[in-house]
């Protein structure tokens, strides 16, 4: 099963009305690593933006009592960094409430049930592991919690084209596509959202944002760490499913898409597959892998691993817009810097009667930075008064100069998910077509390349851009 189409898919029986605030938060997995790490901070602040508004149920196997729970998120948002203010704490720990049960037992939905008695638009959030979405998604259906409820789950959203559509076909056994949100943290990042915004809202960037201007697009996500502590997860999955089969491609998406036509969730997806639709198949040819050295000898890694910790590709999109404009997208652990961007290369000028000695400007680039803070950066030419002659010049504007920082992304996507707001999330079709573009990279994987920590990837990644001048920025080390 490949196609979203194909399965099959009970409807809500007041769809129609649109989605309703949630009236209970239910979190499956609550004592787990992503909730300490994650969830219970992002509720505290939600709570201390005044955006919570129900109460909060944690299911897990855990045989624990609500002061343990309490205690778990105390700690869990300090840990994080947050700065606690007892009143805010207080009122988010009267909230709180526990339920200990095994997944696989149809008396633990039962209990659920019970708990929530009365509430009649429920959110139950998976921060458990894939292998378990089946289980639990058949546990509420069976106790009669399914019908008005939206239901959200962690990625990976399968590991290949095939699984992602028996993942789906799971699910849909039981929900219709619209009561699925898939979280992506990469997709709560205000950067994300600004591309679309800075290309469509500003009437000097749109019309130069297509190939007739635009002479290659380079996104980078670099990370100066490595894998630490993450082997046993990490050496089995790599970097082309860890973060290119998502994270990316939604980049991808935000950077190539047509604007959309409307205000409601699917008009955006629907923007976001007509992109990846026109994306080619990758090629092998155009694909390069690398290993930092020291990888084998990670805790959790085969001591003969050739899983890639530095993916690069070029990819092509076959519509009017971009035709013949190659994107290139990178990624890597151990690289100089971390940092996640978009850079439009754009064409160079005519020389007319500019050119002074052997220098030609610099291309024109634009640069939307997204992590781990979030800016603009424009690259141009001009007359400089440190030397004789033009330069380059960088326009740069920090977002947090500019009113501060957004919320953080699990922030936004469980707020979201309580108030029904679907346009963060990802759909099914649009999974399957990003499985779909990367999947002859997965069936054909290149040899992998060693390369140093502290270096931007093997040499190859350079060989990747041929054609194409160079690999630009990252801006903090440009």
């Amino acid at each position: 099963m490949t196609t979203t189409e194909a399965s099959p898919q009970p409807k809500r029986g007041n769809a129609s009305e649109g989605p309703k605030p949630a009236d209970v938060f239910v979190a499956f997995g609550i004592t787990g690593d992503l909730a300490k790490v994650m969830t219970f901070r992002s509720l505290y602040r939600l709570e201390k933006r005044g955006l919570l508004d129900c109460p909060i149920l944690g299911v897990a196997v855990d045989d624990w009592t609500l002061d343990q729970l309490k205690q778990r998120a105390r700690d869990s948002i300090v840990g994080a960094g947050e700065e606690l203010d007892e009143q805010i704490f207080e009122r988010l720990a009267d909230r709180l409430s526990y339920l200990a049960g095994d997944f696989a037992d149809a008396a633990t939905y039962e209990a659920v049930a019970e708990a929530i008695d009365g509430a009649e638009n429920p959110v139950f959030y998976l921060e458990i592991p894939p292998f378990l979405f089946g289980t639990v998604v058949k546990g509420l259906a069976d106790a009669g919690l399914t019908e008005n409820a939206r239901v959200v789950v962690e990625k990976p959203f399968g590991h290949d084209l095939a699984s992602a559509g028996e993942l789906a076909a799971h699910l849909h056994q039981y929900l219709d596509e619209s009561q699925i949100y898939r979280i992506d943290h990469f997709l709560g990042k205000m950067g994300l959202e600004e591309i679309l915004y800075l290309r469509f809202a500003n009437a000097m960037l749109e019309p130069i944002w297509n190939r007739h201007y635009v002479e290659s697009v380079q996104i980078t996500m670099a990370e100066d760490f490595g894998v630490e502590d993450r082997g046993h997860f990490y050496d089995p999955v790599g970097a082309l499913r860890d973060v290119v089969v998502n994270h990316l491609l939604q980049v991808v998406a935000a950077a190539a898409m047509e604007a959309p036509a409307g205000r409601d969730d699917d008009t955006l997806k629907h923007a976001q597959l007509s992109v990846f639709r026109a994306v080619a198949d990758a090629d092998p040819k155009h694909y390069v892998r690398g290993q930092y050295d020291g990888y084998q000898q990670v805790d959790g890694v085969a001591p003969d691993s050739t899983t890639e910790t530095y993916a690069a590709a070029r990819l092509a999109i076959d519509n009017w817009r971009w035709s013949g404009v190659p994107f290139f997208i990178r990624t890597g652990k151990k690289l100089k810097t971390t940092q996640t961007e978009l850079r439009l290369v754009l064409k160079n000028p005519p020389p007319l009667g500019f050119k002074r000695g052997d220098r030609m400007p610099e291309p024109n680039q634009i640069v939307v930075k997204l992590d781990p803070t979030t800016g603009i950066r424009l690259i141009v030419d001009a007359h400089r008064g440190d030397q004789e002659g033009a330069g380059r010049i960088d326009l740069d504007a920090e977002f947090a100069d500019q009113g501060g920082e957004g919320p953080t992304p699990y922030e936004v996507l469980l707020e979201a998910a309580m108030r029904g707001d679907g346009m963060r999330f990802t759909r099914q079709d649009g999974v399957e077509q990003q499985w779909r573009i990367m999947q002859p990279l997965l069936d054909n994987p290149p040899p992998v390349h060693p390369y140093a920590p502290g270096s931007w990837g093997p040499e190859a990644g350079d060989e990747l851009v041929s054609g194409h001048g160079r690999w630009h920025g990252p801006w903090v080390t440009a």
